[in-house]
């Protein structure tokens, strides 16, 4: 099955800002420390060799599903749904342009990706899952997120300039996407100052259970971690109001190794915060998050924050928290 991407300039574009700009300004703790943290959570991406072609051609796959997910979801339901969700006529028309956008994004990549003389990978077959109009845009939301996180997670994985901007020319986009839907959502259009990068193989593993099969020369070399689901409290489509230390219990098939949860966010000294699992009692949510938020299952909880592909375990899934 393939996968998602989304890739971004933001990271690559705050380091250039740094050693352009005179001796002021430089990057501050927490943009270092986002910096460090796509770099690394890219590490193992980068030992797979892959090259800007294959970065281009996950970020295609991630546009044909989002492509296809507004194309299905507005023939699907009926417009009346959505202006009972309290969207006005301008609204809804943004919405839908939202749709137009991905599809747009897809054609630049095919052209780009087979300039570069390599056949572009073809849409997939999806189940997303949505049985109304609230429900779609709520995934809707999930999905901008994680595609904004994928292409900042893939920027350091670019060598090409022209590549880089191309992307960044899209993450902006996505990021406007994500604002307006949670606007029209109710919520707060920008609730973290940051956003998270994410590396290759957990946005894949983000992609996967809308992914049912793929034509052949089309699937990416990358598999999924075993997902992840959220039990208790009970997940809601949306923003989840929870206090710090709230306990939250997961379901996995990997479940039985874990030792730590794993909470990926902007906030969170490192790019992730740990707290300890137990199988029956789950674990506590960290201090300080909001926005997007990606949890995983690990087998260890460094200290300095670092989430790796060799120590998770199961996830991400998200959550959105106030």
């Amino acid at each position: 099955m393939p996968s998602i991407m989304k890739t971004a300039g933001v990271v690559a574009g705050l380091a250039a800002v740094a050693c352009a700009l005179p001796a002021y300004p430089k990057l501050n703790a927490r943009q270092e420390n986002l910096y460090s943290l796509a770099k690394r959570q890219n590490a193992a991406a980068a030992a797979l060799g892959l090259q800007d072609v294959d970065i281009l051609q996950f970020a295609l796959t991630l546009e044909w599903l989002e492509a296809s997910f507004y194309q299905q979801g507005f023939a699907q339901f009926p417009d009346d749904q959505f202006k009972a969700l309290g969207l006005n006529d301008v609204q809804l028309n943004d919405l839908k342009g939202i749709g137009r956008s991905e599809q747009a994004h897809v054609g630049l990549l095919q052209s780009a990706i087979a300039q570069a003389g390599v056949q572009p990978v073809q849409p997939c077959q999806y189940n997303f899952g949505f049985t109304d109009a609230a429900g779609m845009v709520a995934t809707a939301s999930i999905l901008e997120s994680v595609g904004i996180s994928a292409y900042l997670g893939a920027a350091p994985l670019v060598s090409d300039g022209k590549i880089l901007g191309t992307a960044a020319s899209i993450l902006t986009i996505e990021a406007r996407h994500q604002s307006f839907i949670r606007v029209a959502s109710g919520v707060a259009a920008s609730p973290s100052p940051f956003d998270t990068p994410l590396g290759p193989k957990a946005v894949f593993s983000l992609a996967a259970p809308f992914i049912q099969s793929c034509p052949g020369g089309s699937n990416l070399i990358l598999t999924a971690f075993p997902t992840l689901t959220m039990t208790s409290p009970a997940p809601v489509a949306g923003v989840m109001a929870l206090a710090q230390g709230t306990m939250l219990n997961f379901q996995s098939d990997a479940a039985s190794g874990a030792k730590f949860c794993g909470f990926t966010n902007s906030a969170a000294p490192g790019g992730t915060a740990f707290t300890p699992f137990d199988a029956a009692q789950g674990c506590a949510l960290p201090p300080n998050l909001a926005g997007t938020v990606y949890v995983t299952l690990t087998s260890d909880g460094p200290a300095s924050g670092v989430l790796t592909d060799d120590i998770t375990l199961a996830g991400p899934m998200v959550m959105n928290l106030s």
